[in-house]
């Protein structure tokens, strides 16, 4: 700037607050952390302010692991989880409790210990989406629900025993509505939803296994549903005594006429539809790795697409 007596010099620590936080607004989570807070006080309360922090997303960042034969199935490398716990500590100290939605990648190995130093820093949260279970024992996942009162909203992997997960989100989560499962869904899950979590208004089971007789129990036990996406899915039948499992290429009349009390019902099971070819190739269990990177996060229902 210049004025008739020569050039002014503005100095960034006199930028206002609000124009500080909008030009933070269009920072990730990765800018945010990267030291611009200790560039002075005024930096530092911009970085603190609660618009910045409404969602955690990690969505972008995932573990250095490699497979193994033995439980938990994966061996995550040191460093990625001591650049894990680094990120998580800058963030939540920015943050000041305001988040109110976390968004881990699907690949992103959380531990026990990580998950819950989050969840007891992330009071308010309304939206998880979770990563993959192979770290996480059932007394860390059930602490950090636990402390989430709030909680409306849950993308999870599937789980071989879920009773215990829906029983302490009936008992935590009071206002807890949405699900998105990416993963086999079977009778017992879905017998354990309708038990524990009869109110639930949306649920997506996209790109997943999907057991009809599950799929019967839902359209029949959970009242409030209004919102059911079946896109890309694997519809099967499982006989005790015959094998192997029996796959419908569509749904039948008695399925379609029970979904159509629905408000949406989503469902693509196309021969030449692309995401139904690797959906069945996969087996309902998406290997996401081999795709376009991202993909997992899409969904039909809007409400739980990222």
């Amino acid at each position: 700037m210049e004025e008739d007596d020569g050039p002014i010099t503005r100095r960034w620590e006199d930028l206002g607050g609000d124009a500080l936080v909008r030009i933070f607004q269009s920072f990730d989570v990765f800018d945010l952390t990267s030291g611009i807070a200790h560039v002075c006080r005024a930096w530092r309360s911009a970085c603190c302010d609660p618009l910045l922090w409404k969602i955690l997303d990690l969505s972008s960042m995932e573990s250095n692991f490699i497979r193994i034969p033995q439980e938990p199935y994966i061996y995550v490398d040191g460093r990625s989880d001591k650049t894990l716990m680094k990120v998580l500590k800058l963030v939540l100290s920015l943050s000041r409790g305001n988040i109110q939605t976390i968004i881990f990648n699907f690949n992103l190995y959380v531990s026990d210990d990580q998950l819950l130093y989050t969840a007891e820093r992330c009071p308010l949260v309304r939206r998880l989406v979770m990563p993959a279970w192979n770290r996480i024992k059932k007394t860390g996942i059930c602490k950090a629900i636990s402390t989430w009162p709030y909680l409306e909203s849950m993308t999870m992997p599937s789980i071989g025993n879920p009773p215990y997960l829906l029983e302490e989100i009936a008992r935590s989560c009071k206002n807890f509505k949405e699900l998105k499962i990416m993963g086999p869904f079977e009778v017992l899950f879905a017998s354990s939803l309708v038990k524990n979590i009869p109110n639930l208004e949306v649920l997506s089971l996209r790109c997943s296994m999907v057991n009809r007789d599950a799929l019967r129990l839902i359209l029949d036990g959970l009242h409030c549903l209004k919102a059911l996406n079946l896109s890309h899915s694997v519809v099967v039948e499982i006989c005790p005594h015959k094998s192997p499992k029996r796959v419908f290429r569509g749904l039948d009349p008695e399925i379609l006429q029970k979904a159509s009390r629905l408000q949406e019902f989503y469902v693509c099971m196309e021969e030449a539809c692309v995401m139904c070819q690797r959906a069945r190739c996969d087996e309902g269990l998406m290997r996401w790795y081999k795709y376009e990177p991202g993909l997992w996060k899409y969904d039909e229902v809007c409400s739980l697409a990222l």
